[in-house]
């Protein structure tokens, strides 16, 4: 019983990853400003950069950053891959990629 048990559960669990990673999906028209979007939406972008932000603040002070450096760089989108606090009270840290139509 134990033989077929565990390649089961296996099996099982790997299936339920593909539940999460989800479909590809078209990004939003492009806007006069840049637009934060979800990874599977990134299909057929060109991909024009990544940074790395810290900032002291809150996580909308990390998210209004990230909006401004897109907006120096001209990116039509921006995906936000982490944003984390540090050790430090009130710092937080984030890394995005910069996209263009």
């Amino acid at each position: 019983m134990i033989r077929w048990f565990i390649p089961f559960i296996l099996a099982l669990l790997l299936s339920g990853c593909s539940v999460l990673e989800g479909k590809p999906q078209p990004a939003p028209p492009v806007s006069d400003r840049p637009q934060e979007i979800s990874r599977n939406q990134t299909q057929g972008l060109q991909e024009i950069g990544a940074f790395n932000v810290t900032v002291l603040g809150s996580p909308m002070d990390v998210e209004d950053e990230i909006k401004a450096r897109a907006t120096d760089a001209k990116a039509d989108y921006y995906v936000i891959l982490m944003m984390d606090d540090t050790v430090l009270p009130g710092r937080w840290y984030a890394r995005a990629l910069l996209y263009r139509q």
